[in-house]
């Protein structure tokens, strides 16, 4: 036997018998498994029935709690599922190859937190109830389908990050009801924008806390769980059966959401059939038995089936747990507590990381300024070495024109000390001579004034390249602070920016191992009453954001492409009426409508 997993691509061999079970479309749990051919029959393999095949699919996918699954195939338009203790060659499968089995959920939990332990059932139901409610088998009220697309969204892509997950990431992703998305003037970016904003709120759920998250949502739906069947009473008055976890339901045909009147498991006596005659006994033996029919006999076995399993599910809930159940539970425990100290650890390693890499970032970013406080420092001193150098320049040009200055001043007092000597006698000789004496003195006093202010000029060009020197001096000792500090700091950032005494983040070879202690399921336990108590503070916030997006796209809304089931949820919900209260009133009326509803 042959046994391929096209998700996993491996192969199991068994006997003689050679059939090719192939599982499709693993994301939206549609397992498909396809009877390819049977060749060579031995006794044995012509022996195998339904519960041989289930348990190797079950084996394959790791699955323990498959008293909620089943194969499921089609068989005139009608459904079916494979009998457990019938050979799977002996059922009325279609005669044609391939035949082709779905592995689907067959029964629903009361309460999927509870009831569903380990994490591959709660996936596969999560996959299954998201392709319904997207399939539009359940209906989902717009503002419920975009909260359940938010934890998909989460389910799928981890913790929001607005660096990775920038706008139009979701534009490939099938997350709400084509009904939904007809019904509202909304673009897929407005969606998108709105799928976001929760989607931000889930940070710090792992995959399977969302895919809870999403389930304990989905379970509150009308139509989630319900199998429906037509039905006619005693009269012909055509009527819908729908049954469940809870119990049965008559519907109106018009309306799948609200039941006429319903008949809990623990309000039923018995149920049975023949030919195409169905019969409810209730408990209460002065009501009538309430009989109806349908139009084929694999519909009546196929709702006896569902009755048997469902009711052996309700009884088998309000019982002790097995010992196999206290197991998984028991297992399931402490791998949530391992995996929760596990996100601790690393939660803890993640915020450590995150100081060290601020630390470093911030030692840089110092470095860095007090890199270019160093460059700052040197362009000044270099502006202050040239700065001198040309003061020192001017200063000697300014000395060396007084020096030039100072000789010809002398040059003219002796010029005039020569022009007196030689002067003429004759009065104009002497004059002129007066005149010339006189030129030549004002010339060597406005000489000598020139020479003067060139000599203080001088002397203050000396202070001023005197104090340049000094700046220059300060400049250096600057830099060389900075410098001998920079290589402080850098020695500093090397040993502070990566602590040696952080975690290892190579997980490879890392083996864990936990010692569960009293004091740690303590603890646990605390935590679980804290998170009860904020589970009940986050419904009441997430009923308010609920209302507040109704409100907000119902301006949005085209009211002629309402479809009836829309109609008949808005009535209900203007009456504050959900499924459980809806099912209660139901059937706390039972009595007065059954034997009304029956003749009919």
């Amino acid at each position: 036997m042959q046994l391929q997993d096209c998700s996993k691509d491996t192969v199991f061999e068994q006997d003689q018998f050679s059939l090719l079970l192939s599982c499709f479309c693993h994301q939206q749990f549609q397992q498909k498994m396809q009877f390819d051919s049977i060749k060579t029959c031995s006794k044995r393999t012509v022996k195998w029935k339904g519960k041989d095949l289930f348990d190797l699919v079950c084996r394959t996918l790791g699955l323990r709690e498959t008293w909620f699954f089943g194969l499921q195939y089609t068989i005139k338009d009608t459904v079916a599922w494979l009998k457990m203790d019938k050979k799977v060659l002996d059922h009325d499968v279609p005669t044609e190859e391939p035949v082709t089995f779905h592995f689907l959920a067959k029964f629903y939990p009361e309460n999927a937190e509870e009831e569903l332990v380990q994490e591959i059932t709660q996936h596969l139901f999560f996959l299954q109830v998201k392709k319904q409610i997207l399939d539009e088998k359940i209906y989902c009220p717009p503002e419920a389908s975009v909260l359940l697309a938010s934890y998909a969204v989460q389910a799928k892509y981890g913790d929001y990050d607005p660096n990775v997950h920038k706008r139009g990431f979701l534009a490939q992703e099938e997350l709400l009801p084509k009904r939904v998305i007809n019904l509202y003037q909304m673009t897929p970016e407005m969606w998108e924008e709105r799928i976001t904003a929760w989607y931000a709120e889930h940070r710090g759920r792992a995959r399977d806390e969302a895919e809870m998250e999403y389930l304990k949502i989905a379970q509150d739906l009308e139509m989630y769980g319900v199998n429906y069947f037509a039905i006619r009473n005693k009269k012909g008055t055509e009527l819908l059966l729908g049954v469940d976890a809870l119990g049965l339901h008559i519907y109106d045909p018009d309306n799948r959401l609200t039941p006429k009147i319903s008949f809990p498991w623990n309000e039923i006596r018995n149920i049975s059939y023949s030919d195409k005659e169905f019969t409810i006994k209730p408990l209460d033996k002065k009501i009538d038995v309430f009989k109806f029919n349908s139009s084929k006999l694999r519909v009546n076995k196929l709702i006896l089936q569902l009755c048997i399993g469902n009711h052996d599910l309700f009884m088998r809930r309000r019982k002790a747990d097995s010992l196999e159940v206290q197991q998984m539970k028991a297992q399931a425990r402490e791998e949530k507590a391992r995996k929760q100290m596990e996100r601790q650890r690393l939660a803890r390693e993640k915020k450590m990381r995150e100081e060290a890499e601020r630390t470093r970032d911030e030692l840089e970013r110092r470095l860095m300024q007090l890199k270019e406080e160093a460059t700052m420092a040197n362009e000044a001193l270099m502006r202050s070495e040239e700065t001198a150098d040309l003061l020192a320049e001017k200063a000697q040009i300014t000395e060396e024109e007084a020096k030039l200055l100072a000789q010809k001043a002398a040059e003219a007092e002796q010029e005039m000390q020569r022009i007196k000597a030689t002067a003429i006698r004759t009065e104009e000789e002497k004059r002129l001579m007066e005149q010339k004496v006189l030129e030549a003195e004002m010339l060597a006093l406005k000489m000598a004034e020139e020479s003067e202010r060139r000599a203080k000029e001088a002397d203050q060009l000396k202070q001023d390249l005197q104090e340049a020197r000094e700046s220059e001096r300060r400049a250096k000792q600057k830099l060389l602070e900075i410098t001998s500090k920079s290589s402080y700091t850098s020695m500093n950032s090397s040993t502070t920016a990566l602590p040696t005494d952080l975690p290892s983040f190579n997980l490879i070879n890392e083996s864990l191992s936990f010692d569960f202690k009293d004091t740690d399921m303590k603890r646990l336990s605390m935590e679980i009453e804290k998170e009860k108590v904020e589970y009940m503070e986050k419904s009441k916030h997430l009923q308010e954001q609920l209302n507040e997006l109704k409100t907000e796209i119902e301006a949005l809304k085209l009211k002629e492409r309402e479809t009836a089931l829309d109609i008949l949820h808005n009535e209900n919900a203007s009456r504050g009426n959900s499924k459980h209260n809806t099912i209660k009133k139901v059937s706390e009326g039972s009595t007065l409508l059954f034997s009304q509803l029956g003749s009919v």
